[in-house]
């Protein structure tokens, strides 16, 4: 009894002790300090960015941004067909995709870090130890034990940390689904572009037949007016010496069309044969160039580029969030219960009962500077990220203003081409006449015919290039890609599904 009446009464004191050495920890935690760290970056308003003057009046309207079966507007139904065979089957889209389910996983994870757990296991052990080690009735003895656990564990987001990497996470997964959409606008875009240098080569194939044709009428009268007396060799072998030239550039322009074919069958993701069954195209129109009005500032939801990297600048900023909540102190829930028994038949009675658990609260005190090296990495990648979404939406300027003013200036120089093709052509019919008719040389035709073919060639390029910038300025403008609003980087939550992007 003496002794029970001296015995010390350790509650009281053990909980001051508790939470003096608490607060001495929260004091020193002040030595692992946010302080003097901080993003340098700062996203670039849109509106800033002046582009009216250089896009030009004519240029900006009320026209609408590209649809997402912007190639339509070409007028050419096979070109139609491929890009949709494109996007089904092409191998090339299999690592944006991959890509994105990889960032999808990776959001997963981090929003089932903020999760309790809880889990079950069940254990069979038997221990017998050498009587030379224990004497019996321990010793020389199989012992065997059964145990039936749960296991709940849970760390309480009391700082938010969690969340921010979370939503990290979340905006990371974003960014790649645009990817995977800027994958396939890319892919339909390279589509386009081949299908329209295969038209081009297709009539530079027209010009040297057609050159090939008046070369020939030509030889054929020189070979007569030699035969009749009234020229030399001397014109013949000029002709035919044309003749092969035309030859020689329509086997040319055989040789780019086998190619083209071939590299449209590889987008198509299909063998060479493939390409053996795309006939010549009709394409039949190019736009005028026109952009929305609204240009720059809602630019920013329709270029997949910009989109991606503005989600990349929020997953950014929630990594500042997550890394400074690192500097807070902790608490991690852990409980224990389970059934334990040296045998079966006593694995299920109250004497069998097993548990433990509690809280635990972590500080960080001293880290070796960890946490600040921590921080400061977020802080760079913040001010990266923000560089990207700069450097994307001045380029993304860049290449609408240049394929607005390419369109324009294109349009300028076939018009001025045909004029010069037609008078050349009335020169080549003149000095046609002129030499059937004994009044012109053969020279006066082969100088009237080398400008024409000239000029077909010319045209026949610029006629590409304006097709080009027609697809140019769709996929600069984002090629039908939806807007993405802020809202779903603030609230993630709402958004749970992220794998149904659309296409362009």
């Amino acid at each position: 009894m003496a002794a029970q009446r001296h015995r010390p009464r350790r509650g009281l004191p053990f909980v001051l002790s508790v939470c003096c050495a608490s607060a001495a920890a929260l004091v020193m935690a002040g030595c692992a300090s946010t302080r003097g760290l901080a993003p340098e970056g700062h996203p670039i308003e849109a509106d800033s960015l002046a582009s009216s003057r250089s896009l030009g009046a004519p240029a900006l309207s009320d026209a609408a941004f590209p649809a997402q079966d912007w190639w339509n507007a070409l007028g050419d139904p096979q070109l139609d067909a491929l890009i949709r065979e494109a996007l089904q089957d092409s191998p090339s889209l299999a690592a944006a995709d991959a890509r994105l389910r990889q960032a999808q996983a990776q959001a997963g994870l981090a929003d089932a870090a903020r999760k309790p757990t809880l889990g079950a296991s069940a254990q069979e052990t038997a221990v017998q130890l050498p009587e030379t080690l224990a004497p019996a009735p321990l010793g020389g003895d199989l012992q065997a034990s059964t145990v039936l656990m749960l296991d709940f564990k849970w760390s309480p987001d009391l700082w938010g940390g969690k969340r921010a990497k979370y939503e990290a996470a979340v905006g990371q997964a974003r960014a790649a689904q645009v990817d995977a959409q800027a994958a396939r606008l890319a892919l339909s875009s390279n589509v386009a572009r081949s299908y329209v240098a295969l038209a081009q080569a297709y009539e530079m194939l027209d010009v040297a037949q057609r050159e090939q044709a008046r070369a020939s009428r030509l030889r054929d009268l020189s070979r007569q007016r030699v035969d009749a007396g009234l020229d030399n060799q001397l014109q013949l072998r000029q002709s035919e010496s044309t003749i092969a030239m035309a030859t020689q550039q329509g086997q040319a322009a055989r040789q780019q069309i086998e190619a083209l074919q071939n590299a449209l069958a590889a987008l198509l993701g299909k063998g060479p044969d493939r390409g053996l069954d795309i006939t010549r195209p009709r394409l039949l129109d190019a736009p005028s160039p026109a952009v929305p009005a609204v240009l720059p500032s809602e630019l920013l939801g329709h270029r997949a580029d910009v989109v991606a990297a503005r989600w990349r600048v929020e997953a950014a900023s929630r990594g500042i969030d997550a890394s400074k909540a690192a500097f807070k102190p902790s608490i991690n829930l852990n409980a224990l219960v389970g059934l334990a028994s040296a045998g079966l038949s006593d694995l299920f009675s109250s004497d069998a009962l097993l548990g433990f658990g509690g809280p635990a609260i972590s500080l960080p005190i001293f880290d070796g500077g960890a946490l600040r090296s921590q921080l400061a990495k977020s802080d760079a990648d913040y001010d990266l990220a923000v560089a990207g979404y700069n450097q994307a939406l001045v380029a993304a300027l860049h290449e609408v203003t240049d394929a607005v003013q390419a369109a324009r200036s294109l349009d300028a120089q076939i018009a001025s081409a045909t004029q010069a093709r037609d008078a050349a052509e009335s020169a080549l019919k003149l000095a046609d006449t002129r030499y059937q008719a004994g009044l012109g040389t053969q020279l006066d035709v082969l100088s009237a015919q080398r400008p024409l073919l000239q000029l077909e060639q010319q045209l026949a390029a610029l006629r590409a290039r304006r097709y080009a910038a027609t697809v140019d300025l769709d996929r600069a403008l984002g090629g039908g890609l939806a807007p993405v609003g802020r809202d779903a980087a603030a609230e993630p939550d709402s958004n749970p599904d992220l794998a149904g992007a659309p296409t362009p």
